[in-house]
């Protein structure tokens, strides 16, 4: 028996989620379960958040959540809390299953069965962002490898858990050689542990058009954030059934599942809403704690309604559709399928009764660290990198020399191209001369004698080599 903590939010939430339980209670799911209050009521009472700190307790405590769609207040300052909830509880792994439904929810794409297996804390999303010239912002990229292998590896036990056969890998690493980088690099190494799972690498542009264009090439794709944030919408939308989705915000301690569309108010308490999109995150929930044979048991009885037509109004066609339903009613006709498959729709049959139990992250050994030079970022409103070598190649000391100016990331210095478009946002690279070493006291000269020029220095980067492998981009066209 596994406690979980359920919040039946706001609008059709709480018609939802009755639906729901009653159905995944009547297939004989081993849970019981604490009810806590979070969304609209919560907020306008003056927390900010949309939840209590006793509701944090509960979820805490049972580690399991299940949450119907709530309503934000629009304005006043109140925060997302399922953005809140997936960084409070560290929650790396967004879990979004897209499956079309054809004949029965029109599709362009029939037979697409994937599951996108995003990133949920880091890269973009770390929001640090800086203006630091007239011209120029920057937000920063941030990827570490414990949130690679914590990714990857969770996307290759779901599939050896869900029966599945390939995991690709989606980044943009001909680009970004680092951090993208390091991403694909843990991919390939975590691949070699599950020599069962066919593995792939796709650029995640093209990645993305043949997602779009043929979707049936894929099984499941694991991606940093922002591409997965991106693509899994596209893949849900694809399938044509947006509101017939769940998705799941797995981490280490916690997990939360959920509906992936909205709280619909001005449908709530009409008995039309279709629970679908939340009993699919209760199916996920089900798989998450090892009631897979529950989950199997559910998620066929589910299609076999759709596959009767039997529709509630949001996919009820004339013409396919056989009877239009409210919510009870459908959860009803999902209970009266319980053991029983469809016929047309592909039946799902889960590898094992196990609980997905995933290892804690192992820090590696630390790494041979050497400094060897610095970039210094500069802000200069004249646009000639030419002028501006000669007045920073003033600061060189010590056989610290300068070895690059760029602009945007391309190369303007030495050998730029008068054709370069550029802004006031450059970055001056120093690097010891062969056979010397650089030390965080060339830095500060640097930075004393930039003082005394009048250069405007606005950030530094130090250049490192880890275990003697360069750890820094060059400049495009070095």
């Amino acid at each position: 028996m596994k406690r979980i903590t359920v919040a039946k939010g706001d609008g059709i939430g709480p018609e939802i989620m009755d639906a729901t339980l009653e159905i995944i209670l009547a297939a004989g799911a081993q849970i019981e379960i604490d009810e806590i209050e979070v969304g609209e009521k919560v907020y306008l009472a003056g927390n900010t958040s949309g939840i209590a700190a006793e509701s944090w307790e509960t979820i805490r405590k049972n580690k399991i959540f299940l949450k119907a769609p709530i309503t934000t207040p629009q304005g006043g300052g109140y925060k997302s809390l399922n953005v809140t909830t997936r960084k409070f509880l560290g929650l790396y792994s967004n879990v979004r299953p897209c499956m079309s439904l054809h004949p029965f929810v029109s599709t362009k794409h029939p037979v697409m069965d994937i599951v996108i297996v995003r990133e949920n804390e880091e890269d973009l999303y770390a929001g640090i962002e800086h203006q630091q010239t007239d011209e120029v912002v920057q937000c920063l990229k941030l990827i570490s490898r414990p949130g690679c292998e914590k990714i990857v590896r969770y996307a290759f036990e779901y599939a050896k858990q869900q029966n599945r056969k390939k995991v690709t890998c989606f980044t943009k690493d001909n680009i970004m050689k680092q951090t993208d980088g390091l991403f694909h690099q843990v991919f390939d190494e975590i691949a070699k542990e599950y020599p069962e799972i066919e593995n792939e690498h796709w650029i995640i542009d093209i990645g993305a058009a043949k997602m779009a264009d043929t979707p049936e090439a894929f099984d499941v794709i694991v991606m940093p954030n922002l591409y997965g944030d991106v693509l899994s919408d596209i893949a849900a939308q694809i399938t044509g059934s947006v509101g017939l989705a769940g998705s799941a915000n797995i981490g280490e301690e916690c997990s939360m599942f959920e509906a992936i569309h909205g709280s619909a108010p001005r449908r709530a308490g009409q008995n039309v809403a279709n629970p679908s999109g939340l009993l699919q995150g209760a199916i996920m929930m089900l798989n998450h704690i090892g009631q897979t044979n529950i989950a199997e048991k559910v998620q066929n009885a589910w299609l076999k309604t759709l596959e009767d037509g039997i529709h509630t109004y949001d996919i009820y066609k004339e013409g396919t559709s056989k009877q239009k339903v409210g919510t009870k009613e459908f959860a009803q006709a999902v209970i009266s399928n319980l053991g029983q498959k469809p016929n047309i729709l592909k039946p799902v049959s889960y590898a094992n009764n196990s609980e997905l139990i995933l290892p804690k992250y192992q820090r590696k050994p630390a790494a041979n660290k050497k400094l060897v030079g610095v970039d210094l970022f500069v802000h200069w409103n004249q646009f000639d990198p030419n002028v501006l070598a000669e007045k920073v190649k003033k600061l060189e000391d010590n056989g610290v020399k300068l070895n690059m100016i760029t602009n945007r990331g391309i190369k303007v210095w030495p050998e730029g191209f008068k054709e370069t478009f550029c802004t006031d946002h450059w970055r001056c690279r120093f690097k010891a001369e062969a056979g010397q070493d650089f030390f965080k006291s060339n830095i500060i000269k640097l930075l004393n004698q930039a003082l005394n020029e009048e250069i405007d220095v606005i950030k530094t980067e130090n250049l490192y080599e880890f275990d003697g492998k360069s750890a820094y981009s060059l400049g495009q066209g070095q």
